[in-house]
């Protein structure tokens, strides 16, 4: 996903530490709707496709008792806790055993290592939970809180929102309980149901181009009907994208196909790999998916929408006069005035209102931006 030069092998917990990279999720660029050309400064844009960078970080794989600091745990719940997603990734080959161990392809069950992490997650969270289980009650009887209010505050550190525990309370049916009254049973659904919320998952079915992996990609949409299940082929991404650096292919990810420009460049096992992914990857699934599972993470669980904010709203420009120069990634929801805080606190001090670039109506600063806005906002306080 980013290209970063971290250890790769065929052993299990190849990652020790958290490493962290910069990959992009794709989406339609608005500069011909526009009929401009565009001068992106904190994104890219590459044949009408507008590439916009997110944070990803690879995580240590967890083992049985992470949630009590076992193994990496601590390193990988924490990194964890600071998450907007989870993307969980299984071999869907099978060719990793119940220990963790490379074994042969089939051999191993990729629906019981999510459960395995999952579990641990939620063991995590129960564990939070209960240990802070005075103080939640103490503060749900102040004043102006409530349960959903001093649930927050006490787990607001991995994440945890009001919105959230309301809707796990609904989903469990304790919204009308009084908290001291929960039973055990009620307390770790509850803690099930809010990770769920605070941290949505999608499941990645890798190595999808190896024996055994089309059973059992259906094995897991199977059992887990509630998730998003994307299959990938991350060794042919990772093929594909260093064939590119090199300028042996063109090659933009997410897309269903490759040129090779240089064949007279390519050795034989370049040529044997590139042929291999056309066939088996493309040929079976259109794509290696690796691009297609970031992007339904960003706008499909997340429900994120790209804004594009400028300046000048007849040029579409920036100060310095560069066309739909940036674009912001918001939650679903979000305002005229969180996009400006987003931008420059200084805009939000004197915010007035946005004016829509392609109606020309002014927006007040309540309200709630769309996927593809083109924005200019007014304020009187001068951005420093």
């Amino acid at each position: 996903m980013t290209l970063l030069a971290g250890e790769v092998s065929n052993y299990p917990f190849t990652t020790k530490v958290p490493e962290t990279g910069v990959a992009s999720v794709v989406t339609l660029c608005v500069h011909k709707e526009f009929g401009v050309m565009d001068n992106p400064t904190n994104s890219k844009c590459e044949d009408g496709w507008r590439f916009i960078p997110v944070e990803v970080t690879d995580l240590p794989g967890l083992i049985k008792g992470a949630w009590m600091g076992k193994g990496l745990g601590n390193q990988f719940l924490s990194v964890a806790a600071q998450s907007d997603a989870l993307l969980h990734v299984v071999d869907a080959s099978g060719s990793v055993d119940k220990d963790g161990k490379i074994s042969e392809p089939g051999t191993g069950d990729p629906t019981a290592d999510f459960a395995d992490v999952e579990l641990e997650l939620v063991l995590w969270y129960n564990r939070l939970f209960t240990q802070n289980l005075p103080k939640i009650s103490k503060l749900s009887k102040t004043p102006g809180y409530g349960v959903p209010a001093a649930v927050e505050e006490v787990m607001h550190g991995i994440g945890v929102r009001k919105n959230h525990v309301i809707a796990a309370m609904k989903e469990t049916m304790v919204e009308e309980k009084a908290f001291d009254s929960w039973n055990e049973k009620e307390a770790k659904d509850f803690c099930w149901a809010l990770r769920e919320y605070s941290k949505p998952t999608l499941l990645i079915a890798n190595k999808m181009d190896l024996p055994y992996a089309a059973e059992n990609f259906k094995k897991i949409r199977e059992k887990y009907k509630g998730l998003i299940v994307v299959p990938t082929s991350g060794e042919a991404e990772l093929t594909l994208r260093r064939a590119e650096s090199k300028g042996l292919i063109r090659y933009i990810p997410g897309e269903e196909r490759f040129e090779i420009l240089r064949p007279q460049d390519l050795n034989d096992a370049q040529r044997s790999a590139l042929a291999y992914i056309r066939r088996k990857v493309f040929g079976e699934y259109l794509r290696t998916g690796v691009q297609f599972a970031l992007n339904s993470v960003i706008f499909k669980l997340l429900k994120e929408n790209a804004v594009y904010p400028v300046h000048d709203p007849q040029k579409l420009s920036d100060k310095n006069g560069r066309i739909l120069p940036d674009v912001y990634l918001l939650p679903s929801g979000s305002t005229v005035e969180e996009l400006a805080r987003d931008i420059h606190s200084d805009l939000v001090r004197g915010l007035l209102y946005a004016i829509d670039v392609r109606t020309g109506l002014h927006l007040p600063t309540n309200y709630v931006l769309r996927d593809r806005d083109v924005l200019s906002i007014v304020s009187t306080a001068k951005q420093e």
